[in-house]
């Protein structure tokens, strides 16, 4: 391949799944009349996708190799003053890679969906939605500019809106997507006011042109304060991302969407939409360099979303939300990495995470197919000799992210322990205890999932509320009754998970070298290593990912990982008691889990309600009492009473008006009188 890129090539990649989504979601549905049956549909689909990525492999390989590399406008918008509107398209290392990971996982969801959402009467919206945030997305990684970036930004969220809704008849459903739409306005204001800062004293929207005045930006202070504009700006942006990437306290929204159908969790709550704001924030490493408060404030929040919420996974007993506390977990380790100016880690554990979450998320689905849509698992059990590839391809995944030497979860998330313990950034203590606190926590849930749901005995006809429908359809639909044995799924469920299971193995063997200490990351990040030395020590450390695994046998990591592993199958195997003591003991702890930490007690009945008492204050004090009482009607109501004093003096009597003009006078002498004393 040469060393530059087609812009029509590129274009391609996005256009080809919103050509899907469009001719789907048109032609497919009701609003157009339903010409398309279901097969092409799904077929059409599935071959848009399937183009992008095959386009976004070939791009990789392109710039990769022959160090290709694209920036240019596509399509200019309009200019207003000296501020350029415009599509375009920055393709470097970092948008490589994002555009496979986002067009692999797509394809592999838009084939399991076969399988999955074949009994639902939305089966053509719902590929329709999928490959119009596939689309979405790539509009976001691929951009080269903050317009761009922020319409991909909201058009995920608006399509992730109508994905967890996608049940529109489920009320549990409509209050999640209601509950994600209102938390990601929150960031998504923070997001906006950052970018304003950047393009109202950088005069530019795109990155080369913002990254270029960085010195600049460095040596202003926010009008009116002492604060750094460069710290205000970057923290406004990284607001944005705890919304988008559901950090503490912006967390709250991702595990209610577990609400939706079980494939846009893969694709959306663990691969791509939840992952926007780590890249964006990678993408901004050149302003983040120049800011350690807005870099110590990214690493606490990254700790604390890592650590309090793998708490709250080993509790869950519903399998899609253990994985969905997993993922917030996981997400809070890439923004610690991003904190401690590991960007190319933080990127590196996004991508690695992005194949084994998805394969756990995809596995997830697979047993609630064979467990005829029961989610508890504590109704599972002994489903190893029924299931045989979600099984298999399930212990990869738990083996992946828990951090197993060799499995490219190891090389990502031991690297952003490293990567915090040499940092020296304030929080850094906090951030390390973190993280290393969370490998023992994250091993724990994961195969406490894993020895419930795959060990043990069986336990799915003992169930005494044996239907927790993940489809909202009623039981007898299915044609199983609650006694019935589980079954392995079809090909195109079974299918992804293998094609998932081998960049859960083998992904952070092959690219460690390459994307955190080769170049392929040397235009897309920057560093200041004079400041922030972590990834300058870590080079110093590495000798090859084989010694890496080797000595990670031997590491803290390792050993934690291992004792989680072993208190679940002991809590969970051999003496369930043990679990059971423990919560009567710890009750009150147990229950501060079981209420999320009060969070949404606390965003329903203070906040919400807060809000709503100013709101009806504003309206009943402010607009009818104020504006529409004193200013509005007030003043007319005052003229008409002046008006009538006045009308007294103009009764028409000539007697009347001689007297008025008899006091008048006298009014005036003695005015004249009175001061000339």
């Amino acid at each position: 391949m040469s060393s530059t890129l087609s812009a029509s090539t590129l274009l391609a990649v996005p256009l080809a799944p919103l050509v899907g989504s469009v001719v789907a979601g048109i032609f497919g549905t009701k609003f157009g009349g339903n010409l398309l049956g279901r097969r092409a549909c799904h077929s059409i689909t599935i071959l848009g996708v399937a183009i992008a990525f095959v386009i976004s492999a070939m791009t990789l390989w392109s710039v990769a190799v022959d160090g290709a590399r694209f920036n240019a406008t596509i399509y200019e918008w309009m200019v207003v003053g000296g501020l350029k509107m415009e599509v375009g398209f920055l393709v470097d290392g970092l948008t490589a890679m994002m555009m496979c990971v986002v067009t692999f996982v797509s394809l592999m969801v838009h084939i399991y969906t076969i399988g999955y959402m074949e009994e639902d009467e939305g089966y053509n919206r719902f590929f329709a939605y999928i490959s119009l945030f596939t689309f979405s997305m790539l509009m976001l990684v691929m951009s080269n500019n903050m317009l761009q970036l922020f319409f991909g930004w909201e058009a995920v969220g608006l399509v992730s809106y109508l994905l967890i809704g996608f049940w529109y008849t489920k009320p549990t459903a409509i209050f999640a997507n209601m509950k994600a739409f209102l938390v990601n306005r929150v960031g998504d204001f923070g997001f906006i006011l950052g970018i304003g800062l950047l393009a109202a004293y950088a005069g530019s929207l795109n990155y080369g042109e913002v990254f270029a005045k960085k010195t600049e930006l460095a040596g202003l202070t926010l009008p009116g304060t002492d604060w750094m504009l460069i710290t205000v700006a970057c923290i406004c942006l990284f607001i944005g991302a705890m919304g988008k990437s559901a950090q503490f306290p912006l967390h709250v929204w991702l595990p209610d969407s577990m609400e939706g159908p079980t494939p846009i969790s893969a694709l959306i709550h663990a691969a791509t939409m939840v992952t926007a704001g780590i890249f964006m924030v990678a993408r901004m490493s050149p302003l983040f360099e120049l800011s350690d408060t807005a870099l110590s404030f990214v690493l606490v929040i990254g700790a604390i979303t890592a650590l309090f919420m793998g708490f709250l996974g080993m509790i869950q007993n519903d399998i899609k939300r253990v994985v969905a506390y997993s993922t917030l977990s996981q997400l809070g380790y890439m923004t610690v990495a991003l904190g401690a100016s590991a960007y190319s880690v933080a990127v590196f554990h996004l991508m690695t995470h992005a194949f084994f979450k998805a394969l756990l998320f995809l596995g997830a689905g697979s047993v609630i197919i064979g467990m005829h849509h029961n989610q508890d698992i504590r109704w599972m059990g002994g489903l190893r000799k029924y299931m045989p590839i979600t099984w298999i391809t399930s212990l990869v995944g738990s083996l992946a992210l828990i951090g197993t030497p060799l499995f490219s979860g190891f090389y990502s998330k031991d690297s952003i322990i490293e990567a915090v313990h040499e940092s020296h950034l304030w929080g850094s203590g906090f951030a390390y205890f973190a993280v290393l606190s969370g490998v023992f926590i994250t091993a724990f849930y994961s195969f406490r999932m894993y020895f419930l749901v795959f060990h043990g005995k069986e336990r799915y006809d003992q169930n005494p509320d044996a239907h927790h429908d993940d489809h909202a359809h009623g039981h007898d639909e299915h044609g199983h009754g609650h006694d019935a044995k589980p079954h392995e799924s079809p090909w195109v469920v079974t299918l992804p998970l293998i094609l998932l299971a081998i960049p859960s193995v083998v992904i952070g063997y092959l690219a460690i070298d390459a994307m955190l200490y080769g170049e392929f990351f040397k235009d897309s990040i920057f560093i200041d290593a004079a400041r922030h030395h972590a990834m300058t020590e870590m080079e110093e450390a590495f000798h090859g990912p084989i010694a890496m695994a080797i000595h990670g046998l031997t590491a803290w990591p390792f050993w934690l990982a291992l004792a989680g592993v072993v208190v679940a199958w002991y809590f969970y195997l051999v003496n369930q008691s043990i679990p059971q003591a423990i919560a009567r003991v710890f009750r009150p702890v147990y229950v501060l889990f079981e209420n999320k930490y009060y969070m949404d007690w606390f965003n329903e009945n203070v906040l919400a309600r807060g809000a709503r008492a100013l709101g009806v204050g504003l309206w009943k004090g402010g607009d009818q009492a104020l504006i529409d009482g004193a200013v509005v009607n007030g003043s007319w109501k005052l003229v008409g009473r002046l008006a009538g004093v006045v009308r007294w003096f103009q009764s028409g009597y000539i007697y009347h008006y001689a007297f008025a003009m008899l006091l008048g006078v006298f009014v005036l002498m003695s005015y004249f009188v009175w001061f000339q004393r």
